[in-house]
């Protein structure tokens, strides 16, 4: 994706890392992401980003609420 930065708010997969996140913002020449359920944010290259589909976004979530149920985050 070039152009402009996804909304705040929305969902992106980072394609080189095929992670999902939540856009936090733009900082310098770098799209912002933070992983469902909160974390650490990282850094993206504008180019390496897009929106998420339906089905990754509940990909994501599932993984998400499976590996809270075994302890594995807060």
């Amino acid at each position: 994706m070039s152009g402009p930065c996804p909304p705040v708010g929305s969902y992106a997969l980072d394609t080189g890392t095929g992670r999902v996140g939540v856009v936090m913002g733009q900082e310098g020449p770098y799209i912002q992401l933070r992983p469902l359920g909160g974390g650490r944010e990282w850094d993206c290259a504008p180019d390496s980003v897009r929106p998420a589909t339906p089905a990754e976004r509940i990909s994501a979530a599932t993984a998400y609420a499976n590996a809270r149920s075994r302890g594995e985050v807060p």
